[in-house]
Formats: C-alpha cells, sequence, structure tokens
C-alpha cells in the first residue's frame, strides 16, 4: 500500500474490502496485508486500529477493530482494544461481559458492510 495514504485509512480500506471468510483476522496477518516491515510492526497497527476506533466512536459507527483480533488468547481482540472501548464508553467496565460485547460489535460492523 502507498505511503500516500495514512496507515488508519489503510487499515480501514483493508477491512472493508476484505473477503469476508477471510475476517476476522489477526493482528500479524493485517501487518502482513499491509506490507508493513519490522520494526514495530503489530504497534503501529494497534495504533492505527485505535486511531479507527475514536473516529468510529466519534461518527456513532460501530468499531472496525473488532475485525481484528490476537493470534493468543481465545480469537479476542488484545487488551488495549476492550481498554479503549471502556474508555469511549462503549464497552461495560466488567471484564466478564467484555467478551460478548465485542461479538456483537463484530456483527454490528458486518452488518454495516453489507
Amino acid at each position: 500500500m502507498t505511503d500516500s495514504v495514512s496507515l488508519p485509512s489503510q487499515v480501514r480500506q483493508l477491512l472493508e474490502t476484505a473477503p469476508r471468510e477471510t475476517l476476522p483476522m489477526t493482528y500479524q496477518q493485517l501487518a502482513e496485508t499491509l506490507g508493513l516491515q519490522p520494526p514495530r510492526t503489530i504497534q503501529r497497527v494497534a495504533q492505527a486500529l485505535e486511531t479507527l476506533m475514536r473516529e468510529d466512536a466519534e461518527h456513532s459507527r460501530p468499531f472496525i477493530a473488532a475485525l481484528v483480533i490476537s493470534r493468543r488468547g481465545e480469537g479476542l481482540p488484545a487488551q488495549g482494544f476492550f481498554d479503549l472501548a471502556v474508555e469511549l464508553g462503549r464497552f461495560p467496565a466488567e471484564p466478564s461481559r467484555q467478551a460478548e460485547a465485542w461479538r456483537e460489535e463484530a456483527e454490528r460492523v458486518l452488518a454495516a458492510m453489507r
């Protein structure tokens, strides 16, 4: 992808146009698809996703970042996603309710992309 377009914009475009069967994708898959080179590839992806979450919250859209998950754990986004979702007032602060909130958010994103 080109440097003339910001990384958050590239991430949004990639997620919006990705074949549905490839979603959700991992942070690593997203970095590789974008052609990012080390160092700090995952950190740059995470920062771009946080920017998109803030944009989506500002425009009352579902978090497109919900379509990106960690390869570790239970197929959920990294903790930073949940922390920011709570900070933005979109997810419950109670950790036991966050995975379900994420599933619902991912479904809203996919429904909005149809």
